[in-house]
């Protein structure tokens, strides 16, 4: 029994040379939106090339190691275009922690990983590098998507990089079948609002792979952006399910 649970927590090798930077948040919108009381978990993956990664480096903390403890920032209460909305981050979106999976957790990542590959959905044999095949939301045209998410939830999901101009791969999918995402490589967090009080002036990366308007899965790869830059990911105010969840893979290009 004691074996076993050491076991357990034992930390599995990552296969390459790369940090993995793991978190969520959880958004629950307020009586303003069409939604509420529905709630939004956006879960997060990045793989980047950290050149502080096992070094005692003062932009780099928390070394290696198993963090058994999990920290929440305290709610904060935000407004998207005039609506509330409670949003909650987990300890380690500041991409100075560097998460590695202990060895049941890589197990059942990997299972589950292989499930999804068996069956079509994703493309890829690395469980926290995925590639998807694309879904188009067939629940309603692109002219009507593009109506729904000017005045629904949108949440900037910012880049690890220690480059000035770098290159990503990404995946996001969601877990409602009614409804579809649209999903942008922007230059900063500051084309969040653009987006949704002034559309002319909406800017986002124009390559081939950089942008994805009403899917339910999406896979690209956005090359020379800039290290302010990250996804914006943008749901329509008409979110079905009590929980909505939207799973994010971002990996650096070296």
């Amino acid at each position: 029994m004691i074996t076993h649970a050491l076991y357990g927590h034992l930390i599995f090798g990552f296969p390459y040379e790369e940090d993995i930077n793991k978190y969520s948040t959880y958004i629950h919108l307020q009586q303003e939106w069409n939604s509420y009381p529905r709630n939004i978990l956006f879960d997060v993956t990045t793989v980047w090339s950290n050149p502080y990664s096992d070094v005692n480096d003062p932009y780099y903390e928390g070394g290696i190691g198993v963090h058994l403890k999990t920290e929440y920032n305290p709610n904060e209460l935000q407004y998207l275009h005039g609506k509330p909305y409670v949003e909650l981050n987990h300890e380690f979106s500041d991409c100075k922690n560097r998460w590695e999976p202990i060895a049941y957790r890589h197990t059942i990542d990997t299972l589950s990983h292989q499930y999804y590959n068996l069956i079509g959905v994703q493309l890829n044999s690395d469980p926290y590098v995925v590639v998807y095949s694309p879904l188009q939301n067939s629940e309603y045209e692109l002219s009507e998507q593009e109506t729904k998410v000017k005045s629904g939830f949108s949440k900037f999901i910012p880049i690890c990089t220690s480059k000035d101009v770098t290159s990503y791969d990404y995946s996001v999918s969601i877990n409602d079948e009614k409804i579809g995402f649209d999903v942008y490589f922007v230059t900063s967090i500051s084309e969040r609002e653009n987006f949704h009080q002034n559309f002319d002036e909406f800017s986002y990366y124009q390559g081939n792979g950089c942008s994805g308007q009403n899917y339910q899965r999406f896979s690209g790869t956005c090359e020379n952006v800039d290290k302010r830059s990250g996804l914006l990911i943008i749901v329509p105010d008409d979110l079905n399910l009590s929980l909505t969840e939207i799973t994010v893979n971002l990996h650096e290009k070296n």
